[in-house]
This record gives structure tokens, C-alpha cells and sequence, in this order.
């Protein structure tokens, strides 16, 4: 099962007889429509899907059009200081920056931890464990090297609560990650819409010719 995941929210599903599991694919600008980038300070984006995760078989599928040109998974399933400098997809094993169980761990805190041992710039994914939800939740940084970067919280995985959930950190893969090409449109739907462009530059002629003949 395939899922596909514009940031705007809209769902579309689609089966995918290749795999037993299913692919949530982010294909869209994540900060798309709002001003986080030319904001300063850090921004958090929230509004994610909620969905039940199977590290065993499901991934999380990314366009190549969020990342800069060649972009490959360098992934990392460790504590922040086990996570080498070039990781972009970082499960993050820590569940708590300050040894007090007591003080929320959230998506900043988390970012933090990474940008702490992560040196190459660049956009990047990370899942950790939100203290407050008592879940894993995934998120997509402007630039994990940062720990000023803009975050956009993209997932929770609601069948991974409690111990449960931390005891899952374990297990997430490289399996479970993906970067994919761009869709580039059919050669069909490029003469479409040259057509539909033909069109509307017809009409706003002869609109005009009829503006000037009043």
C-alpha cells in the first residue's frame, strides 16, 4: 500500500503490489505556504498525520525535489553522540537531553542532540521519541547541522506508545527510508497543457482586440 503525502494534507491511496507493507510518500515542499524560512529563529511546524508505523515492512518515501541535487540516504540508528557527521535520516536513539525525566524532550530538543554531531549541511529526517506524547514522531529539518534550523513535524506513530515505542528505536533500518526521483509529467500532459497556455494567450488577444474596438 502506497500512501502519498502532499504536506497540504491531501491523502491519496493507491495499492502497491510489490511490497507487503505500506510507503508514505512526502513529495511537497514542507514549509510550503507559510513564512518559517524568512522568519527568524526557529520554527516549528506541526499539523502531521497520525498513522501506525510497522518498522518490520513500512517506509517513509522522500521526492528528491526536498533535498539538493544527488542526494543519497546516509543513515544513522544511534545516540546522538554515535551519529557521524554526513547522517541525513537519523532514528535518535537519546530520549532525554538534560538527565531529567521531568523536562519535556520534543522535536527541538531532539535536533538539537543531532546537530551536536552532524557537520554536513543540508535538509535531513529524523524520528525520536516525544516525551510529552510518550511516541516517536518523525520530522523534516531544513538542516540537521543547525540547531537553529526550521522543523517540520511530519508523522506520529500511534501504534508505538510507551515502552513500546522506545523499545521500536531498535529497530528501524535504512529499510525503512527512501529517497525517490522526482515525478516528472507525461510528454501527454506537457502538450496539455501547452495547449491550455496556447489558449488563454488566444483569448487574452482577443480580448484585447475587443477592449480597443469599444
Amino acid at each position: 500500500m502506497r500512501l502519498n503525502i502532499p504536506f497540504a494534507g491531501i491523502l491519496l491511496l493507491a495499492m502497491n503490489a510489490a511490497s507487503p507493507g505500506a510507503t508514505f510518500t512526502f513529495s511537497t515542499d514542507p514549509f510550503a505556504g507559510t513564512t518559517v524560512l524568512t522568519t527568524p529563529g526557529r520554527q516549528v511546524v506541526g499539523g502531521e498525520l497520525f498513522l501506525s508505523f510497522q518498522t518490520a515492512s513500512d517506509v517513509f518515501s522522500f521526492s528528491s525535489a526536498l533535498f539538493p541535487p544527488g542526494t543519497m540516504v546516509h543513515f544513522a540508528n544511534a545516540t546522538a553522540a554515535g551519529i557521524p557527521a554526513d547522517a541525513n535520516f537519523v532514528v535518535l536513539r537519546d530520549t532525554d537531553d538534560d538527565a531529567n525525566a521531568g523536562t519535556p524532550f520534543g522535536a527541538g530538543n531532539a535536533a538539537n542532540l543531532i546537530a551536536g554531531s552532524v557537520t554536513a549541511q543540508g535538509p535531513g529526517v529524523f524520528v525520536y521519541f516525544n516525551s510529552g506524547l510518550d511516541l516517536p514522531r518523525l520530522v523534516y529539518s531544513a538542516d540537521l547541522s543547525d540547531n537553529t534550523a526550521d522543523l517540520r513535524i511530519l508523522a506520529r506513530m500511534l501504534n508505538l506508545t510507551g515502552q513500546t515505542g522506545r523499545d521500536a528505536l531498535a529497530t528501524f533500518s535504512e529499510g525503512n527510508f527512501e529517497i525517490v526521483a522526482a515525478s516528472v509529467p507525461e510528454p501527454s500532459s506537457l502538450g496539455l497543457a501547452g495547449a491550455a497556455l496556447a489558449l488563454i494567450a488566444s483569448l487574452g488577444r482577443l480580448r484585447r482586440q475587443n477592449v480597443r474596438g469599444f
